[in-house]
């Protein structure tokens, strides 16, 4: 039985792909990450699990021991000005341990676009593509290459879904008319789990993608799609920074993930050979507005596997250090009684916070509080969550990150707004008694001055949370157990 190494597990392309792969009874699963507390218990129970990165040099020589074929989906974006740097070295890395241990075949996906207009992100794609097939005499490369992916939690979906649902008149760049050719994120699982049937007697590059279509086209037909009539005028005053800015006011991405969206969308980014339908006549890939269909249905019916959020390079909850506050300078905590009420109850409206169910209690302040926080390129509330009522490790809440998970005695958020200094919010359950604490590492005076200043806040928002909590707790039936993908 072959031996396969997944990367980028817990990402947003890696976690759906895991889900195929374990189910496939010929193919023994290993799975390389940074954090193993993000895969769920399913996972850990059917794949084999190797903590670390391609940064690691052991922990990566590990991971590729007796492997037939690795998937490589780790890029830096989110790093900072370093990231193709990175981008660089892990793949560099990566292809030098594969051949080593005698890996036959490596598998990528990166973006479509040409390097000679290629964004700064998209050239670094581009680049690492050309690093892990740059030994085509040692081992055999399979180099996917996607343009703008529509699946519910993928980035440009939630982009143009919460335009398209906020906004009746649009005034938008002329980049807008940018031709692409999008693709749906079943279609892209479709092709890389496909890949690991083909035998290839050389290297391949394999352009993916519908039809070609722009933005403008995206925006009209997922309108279509959701029933709503929306006035679209492009005009050519718009600059990519005033765009940047519009995206991080109006969608849950953050300014630098909107940043790059845009820089990618200046040039056309369109399909260059016909390799997908020749190696892979099976897959046609769904038109562009069914698609959308497939996606809202995900997020109506609380389906979605993954986010565009659930994984990055930075340290945020890949660092299993992150699920304790530590020695916090500041405290705020809150306790209340639930006597009377079960245990796992109280846990199920803790793990309800946030998204559309709100915070219980001064939504209005919470909602300033995240406006304030995209205005300085931070995540905001509109970032929401996953599904509605089940967390895990890993996933993004509004501006948190959920750091740590223990089922009916505790949740611990790692604040991601942009702060001065390191934020916790903790919930814990002990006896019949629900204990709240928010804790602060100030970086500086600004920090210690910030936590005094958002002091009186706390005393009625946390307060009210606290007791919101137990609130939506007495008004829960019977809860069932957190659903595992």
């Amino acid at each position: 039985m072959p031996t396969v190494l997944l990367t980028g597990a817990t990402g947003y392309i890696g976690r759906r792909l895991e889900k195929i792969l374990r189910e496939q009874p010929d193919v023994q699963l290993r799975l390389l990450v940074r954090n193993a507390r993000k895969l769920t218990a399913k996972t850990r129970s059917c794949a084999e699990v190797v903590e670390g990165d391609t940064f690691n040099h052991e922990a990566l020589d590990r991971a590729l021991e007796g492997v037939d074929t690795a998937y490589y989906l780790i890029h830096s974006m989110g790093t900072g000005s370093d990231f193709s740097r990175l981008d660089r070295v892990s793949a560099e890395n990566f292809r030098n341990a594969a051949i080593a241990r005698g890996v036959k075949k490596i598998i990528y996906l990166g973006g479509l676009g040409l390097r000679e207009s290629a964004s700064k992100h998209l050239a670094s794609r581009i680049e690492t593509g050309e690093i892990l097939s740059g030994r085509p005499d040692r081992i055999r490369t399979l180099w996917f290459r996607a343009g703008v992916i529509i699946g519910a939690g993928s980035t440009s979906f939630e982009m143009v879904r919460h335009l398209v649902e906020k906004l009746p008149l649009m005034i938008t760049p002329r980049w807008v008319k940018t031709l692409t050719q999008p693709i749906g994120i079943d279609d892209v699982i479709a092709y890389l789990a496909a890949a690991l049937r083909l035998e290839a007697a050389e290297d391949l590059v394999i352009d993916i993608g519908a039809p070609a279509m722009s933005f403008l086209d995206m925006l009209r037909q997922t309108a279509r799609v959701l029933g709503l009539r929306r006035l679209i005028v492009p005009v050519p005053l718009l600059s990519p920074r005033l765009s940047s800015y519009w995206l991080t006011l109006m969608t849950p991405v953050p300014y630098k993930v909107g940043a790059a969206l845009v820089e990618g969308l200046k040039s056309e980014t369109l399909v260059q050979n016909d390799h997908a339908r020749r190696y892979f006549p099976e897959i046609t890939p769904a038109p562009f507005d069914e698609s959308v269909r497939r996606a809202m249905d995900e997020l109506e019916n609380d389906l979605v596997i993954s986010r565009w959020c659930d994984s990055s390079a930075g340290i945020a909850c890949d660092i299993p250090e992150q699920s304790e506050p530590g020695r916090t300078v500041f405290r705020d905590q809150r306790q209340r009684s639930f006597a009377g009420l079960p245990a796992e109850r109280v846990f199920a409206a803790m793990v309800s916070l946030g998204g559309e169910n709100g915070w219980f209690a001064h939504n209005f302040l919470w909602r300033v509080r995240g406006l304030m926080d995209k205005l300085v390129g931070g995540y905001g509330l509109n970032r929401g969550r996953r599904v509605g009522n089940t967390l895990r490790v890993g996933d993004a809440l509004d501006f948190w990150k959920v750091a740590d998970i223990v089922p009916n005695k505790r949740l611990l958020l790692l604040a991601q707004m942009k702060l001065p200094g390191k934020a916790w919010l903790e919930f814990d359950l002990q006896g019949e008694t629900l204990t709240q604490t928010a804790h602060f590492i100030p970086h500086g005076l600004l920090g210690r001055l910030y936590w005094y200043a958002v002091l009186p806040f706390h005393h009625f928002v946390f307060a009210d949370l606290c007791k919101g909590i137990i609130d939506r707790a007495a008004s829960l039936g019977d809860t069932p157990e957190q659903a595992e993908e």
